[in-house]
């Protein structure tokens, strides 16, 4: 089976981003805000979303499950307050376990969180636990940076997020640190915006002793880790500078990296650096990269065959493709096990 970790519902029916524009409009005239009940999208507009989008090149490129969240762009913690992102999170939300329900063998949830910039993350732990419970998703999506480029936020390693991780411990669900939309313009949102806060994130969780307190947290940091692989001298470095263990008793036991890298030499350095059993297949598909490469005559992010090529033995492989999902999923795979899988 091949698992991809990091799937996006970036193929929407239309009505969910004319709803969310009524709602961003409404922060001028709060009258005019939209009901979640306006929202009408049935079963039908759901499945063709899908079946000529993602589960057509899930098809084509030969990957079976895929862990699906709702769009990254759109999560846009920084616009209104708690009270819109709370209501925009449950609609999305609802969105990808629908999708789940109608596509069972081919994706499973995973939640965005209500995160607003200058509010608690606690506040954000009852749609936490409404996802786990009534939606079955086996993990969530957390913003390291709710205000949209500006990094108002304390760093992951504070105290202030430790209600979030205690929940996550308790459901034994992991969360992928992924940042929305960028309003900086000095940050483009998916070329430079989510590869510093890949690296940020991974940088915040080195200069801190975050896993002694929570030695069974699971973070993925997705796109391959941003710059940690091609600059994992220098953060052995300064990890032996600050006087913390290696980095593989100090982070690795706790921190996976996807397969978001969309050329080959960086998935040849991805897997020659970091322990294969640290990352896990991904691919974002019709996400951030969308196009062919001229180079290839294959879209860029086909990651599928970045892993055939790589110099890679089947066990390996196995672990890359599967075997990780499952250890970092564990709700996944319970959930792969009780449909015989």
């Amino acid at each position: 089976m091949i698992i991809d970790c990091h799937g996006h519902y970036t193929t929407a029916p239309k009505a969910l981003e004319d709803w969310r524009n009524r709602q961003v409009a409404s922060l001028k005239d709060p009258a005019s805000a939209p009901k979640a009940a306006d929202l009408k999208i049935s079963d039908d507009e759901l499945r063709e979303s899908i079946e000529s989008n993602q589960l057509a090149k899930m098809h084509e490129r030969g990957s079976d499950l895929t862990i699906f969240s709702p769009r990254a762009s759109f999560m846009a913690h920084h616009i209104g307050d708690f009270n819109i992102s709370s209501t925009w999170a449950a609609i999305c939300n609802e969105l990808c376990f629908r999708i789940s329900k109608l596509f069972p063998d081919n994706f499973i949830p995973a939640a965005m969180l209500p995160q607003s910039p200058g509010v608690a993350p606690a506040t954000c732990i009852p749609e936490l636990e409404r996802c786990v419970r009534d939606f079955g998703c086996v993990g969530i999506n957390l913003n390291p940076d709710p205000s949209g480029g500006h990094w108002t936020s304390p760093p992951l390693s504070d105290r202030a997020w430790y209600p979030i991780y205690e929940k996550m411990v308790e459901y034994d669900i992991p969360a992928m640190i992924h940042v929305s939309t960028s309003c900086n313009p000095c940050f483009h949102t998916t070329g430079a915006h989510y590869l510093n806060a890949d690296t940020t994130a991974f940088m915040q969780c080195l200069t801190a002793d975050l896993f002694a307190d929570f030695p069974t947290l699971k973070f993925v940091i997705p796109h391959g880790g941003g710059a940690v692989p091609y600059h994992w001298g220098r953060f052995r470095g300064l990890a032996q500078a600050l006087k913390k263990p290696l980095l593989k008793d100090h982070l690795l036991n706790n921190i996976f990296f996807d397969t978001c890298v969309y050329h080959q030499p960086g998935i040849d350095l991805l897997t020659k650096v970091i322990p294969v059993d640290n990352v896990l297949f991904a691919s974002e598909m019709i996400g951030a990269v969308q196009g062919i490469d001229p180079e290839t005559g294959h879209y860029y992010d086909d990651t599928k065959r970045y892993i055939e090529a790589a110099k890679l033995s089947a066990d390996d492989r196995y672990k890359i493709y599967e075997g990780n999902a499952r250890r970092v999923y564990p709700r996944l795979a319970a959930a792969l096990t009780a449909k015989g899988k």
